[in-house]
């Protein structure tokens, strides 16, 4: 089949709508993972009994099955079972953030273990409140040495999104798909689709690569 350049230039506008849905899920996706993983980590270095390894069952879970199936399960079995019924996106967002949620708390973990010892010491030996050991001292060192991390697991999420279309997120391929059942046309839109993830994937790549640069140097 040949590459029919009109066909192509007519489905910008359809796959650019697909990109921006993408790029939402991407966004809340990851504000939630960030929002969540700090949880999971802070209760996890709390070492609160019953509740911290219950959070550590729920990560070594999650982490060791794959985002499409929990995907089909959220979507498929928990929502009927709990009687919720939530739109795609919104199911996307949390199947996304949930799933890179129990990687980012892995990420901050490893940034608060890093904060020196001294730091606990002198905070224990000042008697601060715990809420303020960990807003004023611990997070604001340790989270800026992890936030190259944080940046990948983000474009590692925006590649994953297409996963969505399992349960009919209209995201970019979701978009290529229809473009192509509508057309029997397939190349343009699925060429298309993945020109749009590599001209967004790889300036971002560049901009982690340029920040973990900056925080090594810090």
């Amino acid at each position: 089949m040949d590459w029919d350049w009109g066909y192509a230039v007519d489905s910008l506008p359809l796959l650019a709508e697909g990109m921006l849905v993408t790029l939402e899920l991407t966004l809340a996706g990851s504000l939630l993972a960030y929002l969540l993983g700090l949880v999971f980590a802070v209760i996890r270095q709390l070492r609160i009994p019953g509740l911290s390894q219950i959070v550590f069952l729920i990560v070594e879970f999650i982490r060791s099955t794959p985002l499409l199936i929990q995907v089909f399960a959220f979507f498929y079995l928990l929502q009927p079972a709990i009687g919720v019924k939530l739109s795609p996106f919104l199911t996307g967002v949390i199947a996304l953030g949930v799933h890179y949620a129990t990687y980012t708390s892995e990420v901050y973990r490893a940034g608060i273990d890093a904060v020196p010892k001294g730091q606990w010491e002198a905070a224990t030996a000042l008697s601060l409140p715990r809420g303020r050991v960990w807003t004023g001292i611990i997070l604001p060192q340790a989270v800026p040495r992890v936030l190259p991390a944080l940046g990948n697991y983000t474009i590692s999420m925006f590649k994953e999104t297409p996963l969505l279309l399992a349960i009919g997120v209209v995201d970019v391929l979701n978009r290529a798909k229809e473009a192509g059942a509508e057309t029997f046309r397939v190349i343009e839109p699925y060429t298309l689709a993945g020109v749009f993830f590599l001209l967004v994937s790889y300036p971002a790549s560049i901009l982690v690569r340029k920040l973990e640069r900056r925080v090594g140097t810090v």
